[in-house]
């Protein structure tokens, strides 16, 4: 029952967004409680009090913690298609380390985020690499599980409502760095799990303004 599945996570957070797409594509009814970024609630900070952090996925009074986590144990638990990881061992394996991968995205997206001069062409080069090689891994299939849309999509696709801001700040083009991939980010976004999802790009930015401000 929905109840029993109670999601904490942050309207613009690419590992909460994971999740939600996750639970989505496998059809799971469950409690959605938006977290505020700067006065965490007394759930989440018990639910995972190693790093504070959304996401958090609270199963029946059992928190799991960390999005692949959480998209691997969505995966296990409802064995319903669809099947999120590949069912071969070495897919799967391969599924996992590229998935990972995507995670590395994030430190260089945010120091893109509030550098200046050197140090944003410096991070922008390092985000336009990281992107190239997972248009090299996508290569001519349409998804990165191949024909069906699984775990490495599901892990890459949330940064993709931060490119307008990458794109903003660095004064580059993501479309004509890696043309492949953005053609796979509109094929993800004709899918109901990803567009209901994910923020609108423009409203990302202004955040990405005000957090910049109250941060300094």
């Amino acid at each position: 029952m929905a109840h029993e599945i109670v999601l904490l996570s942050w309207w613009a957070s690419v590992f909460g967004l994971r999740v939600k797409i996750a639970l989505a594509e496998k059809r799971i009814g469950h409690e959605y409680r938006e977290e505020e970024l700067f006065d965490k609630s007394p759930l989440l900070v018990k639910s995972n009090p190693v790093y504070k952090k959304v996401p958090v996925l609270i199963h029946s009074g059992m928190p799991i913690c960390e999005s692949l986590a959480i998209i691997e144990y969505v995966d296990e638990v409802w064995t319903h298609s669809p099947l999120l990881l590949p069912e071969d061992p070495y897919q799967r394996a391969k599924a996992r380390f590229w998935a990972d991968f995507t995670n590395k995205i994030y430190p260089v997206g945010r120091k893109a985020r509030n550098v200046e001069g050197e140090d944003l062409r410096a991070a922008t080069k390092e985000l336009v690499a990281m992107l190239k090689l997972l248009e090299g891994e996508l290569g001519e299939k349409l998804s990165f599980n191949g024909e069906t849309f699984g775990y490495v999509d599901i892990a890459l696709i949330p940064f993709s409502c931060w490119f307008y801001t990458y794109e903003t700040l660095g004064e580059f083009s993501i479309e004509e760095e890696c043309p492949k991939l953005m053609d796979w980010v509109k094929r993800c976004m004709e899918r109901d799990s990803v567009s209901k999802a994910l923020p609108d790009p423009h409203r990302v930015y202004e955040l990405n303004r005000e957090l910049k401000k109250r941060l300094g």
